[in-house]
């Protein structure tokens, strides 16, 4: 159902009034552009700077690894061993070489640096897919947001034009003696809360505009018109598609088990830091007195004498520790939000069911009945008014849980990971 309509009898003049609620909303100024909820997202994907920072950090886990795979520069070494001190001898006499030499690291620690590089690499990614999924998510919320505000401001634009059109009616007929001044007063009453509460809606919608605008990364957009309508049929197969394994492509998930994994490489790596790393030299030279070309070759071990990765090892069996625990609430949390975003998506969709089906059917059955009743002079004025009031209030109610059972949707397809456009 794409719009609903009202009837309300104008009281001064006899006319019927009918309220049309669509799906667009009147700003005070002319939109230029125009918003589907897709190119929202598109326009989010590609401005956010949430995205490009953790796009910057997977980058960054990336040069990481590159740097694990390199070899350390080899030492050049020029060496004068043996220089006479005595009178008519020199340089020319002494034992002279010149070499390289290269750190050997111990075997096994510079695979698990890459491994240790490559997961970063992942928890990275994996971090930069949760950020696209949560900002997918509020940008969807704040869609209908922003949708939801502008049909309850049009509900009570007009709802304020009918309290008007009571309060003239009523001061006619007070001035006539065909009424009380007290019916005068009420009238004027309702009058007054419905321009506070039209005030409030649009000052509300402002800023759910400007909020909507920073999410799309572009500010200047806060005028655009949305498009799209709000979802009025609930999705049946949205929840027939959790299962016992739904969950298992998260990224939440997926980045937590990748912290986990790194903080076991990074554990196995902290192990093989007592051993020492080897260094190899080679050189050549030659012997001054005699005049000999020589060669030699050297090995240098550190002696492990103290201990001095210990430290190390137990902030990595701590860390593996932390991890489990995160990765263990993460499980927790994200079944949690399925219980909870399943039971709201539920009852906002029973609710928007029951209102379209029986609440606003009856509403409208009323209302006609009483502004029949009303011309017949069956009913009284104060009923009038308050039917119409009535009216309109559930109307505002039956946007507000279209706009919760939207919510609970996005809020579904985030914890599904559902694919969204890629900027």
């Amino acid at each position: 159902m794409n719009f609903l309509r009202f009837r309300f009898l104008s009281l001064s003049i006899g006319i019927a009034f009918t309220v049309v609620v669509t799906a667009r909303g009147a700003e005070n100024s002319t939109p230029t552009v125009a918003l589907t909820l897709d190119s929202a997202l598109q326009l989010a994907l590609e401005n956010s700077p949430v995205l490009r920072a953790a796009g910057g950090r997977v980058e960054a886990a990336a040069g990481r690894v590159t740097q694990a795979k390199t070899w350390s520069n080899p030492e050049l070494e020029l060496v004068i061993e043996d220089w006479p001190l005595r009178k008519n001898r020199g340089y020319a006499d002494a034992k002279r070489t010149i070499g390289l030499s290269q750190a050997v690291l111990f075997p096994g620690k510079r695979s698990l640096s890459k491994q240790i590089g490559v997961a970063g690499v992942k928890l990275s990614a994996a971090d930069l897919a949760l950020r696209r999924v949560e900002l997918v998510r509020e940008v969807k919320i704040g869609y209908f947001r922003v949708l939801t505000l502008e049909r309850q401001v049009e509900v009570s634009v007009q709802l304020l034009a009918m309290a008007d059109a009571s309060v003239a009616m009523a001061r006619k007929r007070s001035d006539a003696g065909a009424a009380a001044y007290q019916e005068q007063l009420r009238a004027e009453v309702l009058a007054e809360q419905a321009r506070v509460e039209k005030g409030d809606l649009e000052r509300e919608r402002s800023a759910a505009r400007q909020t909507f605008a920073v999410l799309l990364g572009r500010p200047d957009l806060s005028g655009a018109r949305l498009t799209d309508s709000l979802i009025e049929t609930p999705a049946v197969s949205l929840l027939a598609d959790f299962t016992a394994g739904s969950l298992a492509a998260h990224p939440g998930l997926q980045a937590a088990q990748m912290n986990l994994e790194r903080a076991e490489l990074d554990h196995r790596r902290a192990r093989l830091e007592p051993y020492p790393d080897l260094k190899v030299g080679v050189a050549a030279g030659e012997v001054g007195e005699t005049g000999e070309s020589i060669g030699q070759v050297s090995f240098s071990l550190p002696l492990p004498l103290f201990d001095r990765g210990k430290g190390t090892r137990q902030e990595a069996r701590a860390n593996i520790v932390v991890a489990t625990a995160e990765l263990h609430s993460v499980q927790q949390e994200l079944q949690r939000d399925v219980t909870n975003a399943v039971g709201r998506y539920r009852a906002a969709s029973e609710h928007v069911d029951n209102y379209r089906t029986r609440i606003l059917p009856k509403v409208d059955e009323a209302l006609r009945l009483v502004q029949a009743g009303y011309e017949e002079g069956k009913f009284g004025f104060a009923d009038l008014v308050d039917t119409q009031r009535t009216t309109a209030e559930v109307q505002m109610t039956y946007l507000t849980k279209l706009f919760e059972m939207s919510a609970a949707r996005a809020e579904l397809e985030a914890l599904l990971a559902t694919p969204t456009p890629k900027s």
